[in-house]
């Protein structure tokens, strides 16, 4: 742990997915069990192997003002909703420098995305190709960059103390939350935004990744698709949208007098080195990153009552995790309500560890772990104790959630967040 060793809260939530586009729509939606996996419409799509997807709720352009719109990625628009409701909810009432409550110099940003401007990297190509060298953008390049959110978030708010873009496929969202949570202990910074988003609902996207045999192709059944830990799934629904927290030292917090929703304990990370794609089959660097978070911290198997699971609806990856977390946490994981909340968002890849932040975090503030869709035969190497078909209470006092994403090439990461 750092020298510092400050405790972090979470202050502010935001949120724009599937389910909705704000983190109360979302959060109604995940705790009714409500699907937002729906059949592309586009013409684009009625050749495609896999013609379905978790759009966004909520388009950018009806929220952004169209001049500003123009000038991001999709990824980017989504990270600013969610930062705007984020930053409000925390309590702010203006960029830092005109909100005195915040000083620019101590205020950080952490927003990442696993893919980046895919979109329009992909669709200013085809303007070129169609159009000429004069119609492309001359907002490209800045809108293309991985780091594009959180430069944009960061200048929407006036960061200082640092900026940062942290790449790790579908581990990139809960790891900018991990960073974002050291910044602070170490002292670096007094308040972070941070989170995921991603947008790569696209033709190119969708077919790479349904040649690699990733995606359900369950175009007839949509909202059934996803369906992580039941024997009949066969690969994740991809979902786009951002999920943003404001991240405070307690200090700070207290100091402004700022509503708490919960602690944020701290991260634990590890690589598989196994394979570019596939998960180690027996668990192993999860293990090792949730043993990590546990030496690293004063956190009790016995306190850990709900788990937000990475499970992406893939035959190989749901089994792994399951096995992990029976190696660390033994007998102490029958009391862990385990939610696979991507059963009704997809898979926002980069952007899964920031709504599923969320939704931990809300589901340790409202005591109530949301439920897993479409689990109607479990599989036989996963055992029960998950939360479904309905939302379950959790216990009162002071209890731990965990959320669990990894990415492609091995990355893992567990964050701990704790009632207060």
């Amino acid at each position: 742990m750092s020298p510092t060793n400050r405790t972090v809260v979470v202050t502010g939530i935001g949120a724009t997915t599937p389910l909705g586009g704000d983190s109360a729509s979302t959060w109604d939606g995940l705790i009714a069990g409500r699907s937002g996996i729906s059949t592309l419409e586009q013409d684009w799509a009625a050749e495609l192997p896999v013609r379905i997807a978790g759009q966004i709720a909520v388009e950018p352009t009806e929220v952004l003002p169209r001049p500003l719109a123009r000038k991001l990625d999709r990824s980017a628009q989504f990270a600013l909703i969610a930062t705007r409701e984020a930053w409000a909810d925390a309590g702010f009432t203006a960029r830092a420098g005109e909100d005195n409550s915040v000083d620019a110099d101590r205020l950080g940003a952490v927003v990442a995305s696993g893919i980046g401007g895919v979109t329009t990297l992909l669709n200013q190509y085809d303007v070129l190709k169609e159009q000429g060298v004069r119609r492309v953008s001359p907002h490209t390049v800045p809108m293309l960059m991985p780091n594009s959110p959180s430069a944009n978030v960061g200048l929407e708010i006036n960061a200082r103390a640092g900026v940062h873009s942290l790449v790790s496929a579908c581990a990139s969202g809960a790891e900018a939350v991990g960073y974002a949570i050291e910044m602070i202990r170490s002292g670096r910074a007094d308040v972070v935004v941070a989170g995921g988003t991603e947008a790569a609902i696209h033709p190119l996207p969708i077919v790479a990744f349904a040649n690699m045999m990733a995606m359900s192709k369950h175009n007839d059944d949509p909202q059934g698709a996803s369906r992580p830990y039941d024997k009949a799934r066969d690969g994740f629904v991809l979902g786009e949208g951002a999920g943003v927290i404001v991240l405070e030292s307690a200090e700070h917090a207290a100091k402004r007098g700022a509503r708490v929703y919960c602690e944020a304990i701290g991260q634990g990370l590890s690589a598989d080195s196994h394979h570019i794609a596939q998960p180690e089959p027996t668990g192993r660097g999860i293990a090792a990153a949730l043993e990590q978070l546990l030496s690293f911290t004063d956190i009790k198997p016995a306190e850990i009552v709900h788990l937000n699971a990475h499970a992406t609806s893939t035959p190989q990856g749901d089994v792994a995790e399951v096995k992990a977390l029976r190696k660390v946490l033994g007998d102490d994981l029958d009391h862990v309500a385990i939610s696979a909340t991507k059963s009704m968002t997809g898979h926002l890849l980069g952007g899964a560890g920031g709504i599923e932040t969320v939704s931990t975090v809300l589901a340790l503030h409202r005591r109530l772990a949301p439920p897993t869709i479409n689990l109607t035969d479990l599989d036989d190497e996963v055992e029960p104790g998950l939360v479904s078909p309905e939302a379950r209470p959790l216990p009162e006092g002071p209890v731990v959630a965990l959320n669990n994403s990894f990415g492609f090439g091995g990355h893992n990461v567990v964050l701990a967040f704790r009632t207060v």
